[in-house]
């Protein structure tokens, strides 16, 4: 019975897993843009660029020029100061003298039936000069100066609500790091790859690019003002289709964000980032939960068979269960690459099959943790 069960592990892993490197990752891992053009001159509608920042002094120096390099006519930038206590102010006072288009406005208290960054937030797409909203991190830069132009075209010229975009962790040395750039592109290849294939279900705040007659229209955050996190995932989750989102896998069209430095510091991060998936679609819940058991039961399973057959000397199943291991891996290890390349990420390769080791406490321990949390903070 206890072989039977093995195999019956093994064997439902190896084919959801299949399922999801071959039909869902493959599609962001191997995306080709082509390039075809319609030829069609559409006008260029003016974006505003949102930011929301507390305390992000040394970040928003480094940002806001950057973002004034950007190659589009017809865009502002709005900064919602949210009860900084650094000198995000002044250093905004004095910007915005050197750019005309730069804009802000400051928040002095958060209302008690929502939490700081969707309020914030809000009040910043409510007082927007644009109706196209690009939105990006303070601790975020564009990759190139066609990030505007790139990200907001399917919203201004397809007709689409959602342009959903990625976000590409810097590289720095140490384990973190490699954990994080690892994270960052599996997240992605859930994301960006069932919206691919007309299912989206989430996005990053970081990257992303709505309009502010929908988010009105939809009375906002309703029904969420005070989760904490999910102003973007649980956002788009919400309203997102197959027919009102468009992904965007593009260099061009890419921010690269600031990693956390600590563990602390990340655990804490990604706590709200879990927690706030409670409020996804029962559907979209199915999509990473099926991921993740098909995934804890072909490392039990595999695992398990390796032992059975080498204490039991049956050392032709052994090699059997160690080739399907191998070359699963083998796919992973591939996708990974093709994904890293496709989103200008640095991930260190070698290290795919220990992170993805790593993936069953992230998924298994951190996400339980933050699912039953009562909140997050």
């Amino acid at each position: 019975m206890g072989l039977f069960l093995l195999w019956f592990f093994f064997g439902f892993g190896i084919l959801v897993q299949g399922g999801y490197l071959f039909m869902v990752f493959s599609r962001t891992a191997w995306y080709s843009r082509g390039s075809k053009k319609s030829g069609i001159q559409y006008p260029e509608e003016g974006v505003t660029v949102l930011v929301t920042a507390r305390n992000k002094f040394q970040h928003l120096k480094v940002l806001i020029p950057k973002l004034f390099e950007q190659d589009y006519p017809k865009f502002d930038v709005m900064i919602v100061n949210d009860q900084s206590t650094d000198r995000t102010k002044r250093l905004l006072e004095d910007l915005m003298v050197k750019y005309p288009k730069l804009r802000s406005v400051t928040i002095k208290y958060t209302p008690k039936h929502c939490t700081a960054k969707k309020f914030a937030l809000a009040l910043g797409i409510k007082v927007a000069k644009n109706d196209v909203i690009l939105l990006t991190d303070a601790d975020s830069l564009p990759n190139s100066n066609q990030w505007i132009r790139k990200m907001t075209a399917p919203v201004r010229e397809e007709g689409k609500t959602f342009a959903l975009g990625f976000s590409s962790p810097e590289q720095k040395p140490g384990s973190l790091n490699q954990w994080i750039q690892f994270e960052a592109v599996l997240k992605a290849l859930f994301y960006l790859s069932f919206g691919l294939w007309k299912s989206p279900f989430m996005g990053t705040g970081k990257n992303l690019c709505y309009r502010k007659s929908f988010f009105m229209e939809e009375k906002g955050f309703r029904g969420f003002w005070n989760v904490e996190g999910g102003d973007d995932s649980v956002f788009v989750n919400t309203h997102a289709t197959g027919s009102n989102t468009k992904v965007v896998i593009d260099a061009e069209a890419i921010t690269l964000s600031a990693p956390k430095e600590t563990w602390k510091e990340y655990l804490q991060h990604e706590k709200h980032l879990l927690h706030a998936e409670r409020f996804f679609r029962v559907e979209d819940k199915r999509k990473m939960g099926l991921y993740g058991i098909s995934h804890a039961l072909y490392w039990i399973g595999g695992v398990g068979l390796l032992i059975y057959f080498g204490i039991g000397l049956q050392w032709e199943y052994f090699l059997v269960v160690l080739g399907i291991l191998g070359i699963r891996s083998i796919l992973l290890f591939s996708i990974i690459r093709s994904a890293s390349k496709n989103l200008q990420s640095n991930f260190p390769k070698m290290n795919v099959l220990l992170n993805d080791l790593l993936y069953l406490a992230y998924f298994w321990v951190l996400g339980s943790i933050s699912y039953q949390a009562k909140n997050s903070k």
